[in-house]
């Protein structure tokens, strides 16, 4: 299987099984829904997704079969992983964290190699390391257009952000 994190569960709700999700997985709307399954910890329990919905920065989940708060404890403080393989990605579409280790192109010059991304208040950025390390934005601006397929980031206006 092909695990990638969604989120931690930090904590329970109620009495009923319920869990409480931080997650800043970009795609919840594929994932967190009735009869998707989950894999919690490392030693990767599955469980199926029986109901979602947001709660405050929370996504809440219960499991199916599981109906009771002392069945739930356990994962408290685990991180939740899916299996790629089941969100089914078409060929041009790509995770975020896809983006690691692509080769960063702008003006036919190769930039550098993204090796990590930073969620910040005013949105994503990537780490790209070089001859001299900096940031990109991840936004239209800078980045004109990612190729899964070569694992390449074509961009505009990247040499402006190297100092």
């Amino acid at each position: 299987m092909n695990l990638i994190c969604v989120g931690t569960i930090v904590n329970t709700h109620g009495i009923k099984g319920e869990v409480r999700l931080l997650s800043s997985f970009e795609e919840k709307t594929r994932v967190f829904k009735e009869g998707f399954k989950v894999y919690i910890g490392e030693e990767e329990t599955e469980e199926t997704i029986q109901t979602y919905r947001r709660h405050k920065q929370f996504d809440m989940l219960t499991f199916v079969g599981i109906n009771d708060i002392n069945d739930v404890l356990k994962y408290k403080g685990k991180k939740v992983y899916i299996n790629k393989d089941d969100l089914a990605l078409k060929d041009n579409e790509y995770l975020l964290e896809d983006l690691i280790g692509m080769n960063v192109v702008c003006d036919g010059d190769v930039l550098g190699i993204v090796s990590d991304i930073f969620e910040t208040k005013a949105g994503k950025l990537l780490y790209v390391t070089f001859a001299k390390n900096y940031y990109i934005p991840y936004n239209n601006y800078y980045i004109k257009q990612v190729d899964v397929q070569k694992k390449t980031i074509y961009g505009k206006h990247i040499k402006d952000l190297i100092l």
